[in-house]
């Protein structure tokens, strides 16, 4: 009961930090629309992973490295950068077709994404974001003190990475819903056009982030 106070602030922090768009919406409503259902809740726990390496750099004084190393923090930001705006630019290309090769076509990326490179691709998208390891060593600073026990301390952390790929959970199965997924289907490509120039958008906010 001793810290009870803090996890509760700290899980609604998380969640409040989780519902703001970002790239992490971005692919787990793109993957749950254009592929599947599982496919979208595989990106969501890749995302909730993804968290736990920033969760990692904070307690491990990783974090406060990265945010006082201007080369660990542009090595990382471009990286990740780099990797949104290659998925996204994937999407950009998506060619208009006749509806019957459209949904032929919808229904074959479903073949195209394993389970695991779902799961890839939402841990590298949280993962190589530095604008969220300082997230989490401001979000830290709040609830952790010296005097807070390690266990305490790693139990905060995956509370945070629970929360946070719970919320990436729903929204993905918000956005798997059948009747949505058959709207989608028949504009399928502008669709992926209008998911990959955010995604693409979202590469080069990254790419011009600065530490402040």
């Amino acid at each position: 009961m001793e810290y009870l106070s803090q996890f509760i602030g700290l899980a609604v922090i998380a969640l409040l930090g989780a519902m703001s768009p970002g790239a992490d919406f971005v692919l787990v409503t793109r993957n749950s629309l254009v592929h599947s259902r599982k496919i979208g809740i595989y990106t969501a726990v890749g995302i909730g992973l993804g968290v736990l390496v920033h969760v990692f750099y904070t307690l491990a004084g990783i974090g406060l490295i990265i945010s006082k190393s201007i080369i660990l923090f542009n090595t990382i930001k471009y990286a990740g950068a780099i990797y949104l705006i290659y998925i996204g630019w994937k999407s950009l290309k998506a060619k208009p077709q006749s509806e019957e090769i459209e949904l032929a076509k919808f229904s074959d990326k479903l073949k195209n994404i394993s389970p695991i490179k779902a799961l890839l691709s939402g841990i590298a998208t949280n993962a190589l974001n530095p604008k969220v390891t300082l997230f989490f060593l401001s979000l830290f600073i709040q609830f952790i003190s010296a005097g807070t026990p390690f266990g305490v301390q790693i139990l905060l952390g995956l509370e945070t990475a629970f929360v946070i790929g719970a919320w990436f959970v729903i929204v993905a199965l918000l956005f798997s819903n059948e009747i949505l997924k058959k709207k989608i289907k028949k504009v399928g490509h502008w669709f992926e056009r209008i998911t990959g120039a955010a995604l693409v958008l979202l590469g080069i906010k990254v790419a011009l982030s600065t530490k402040e």
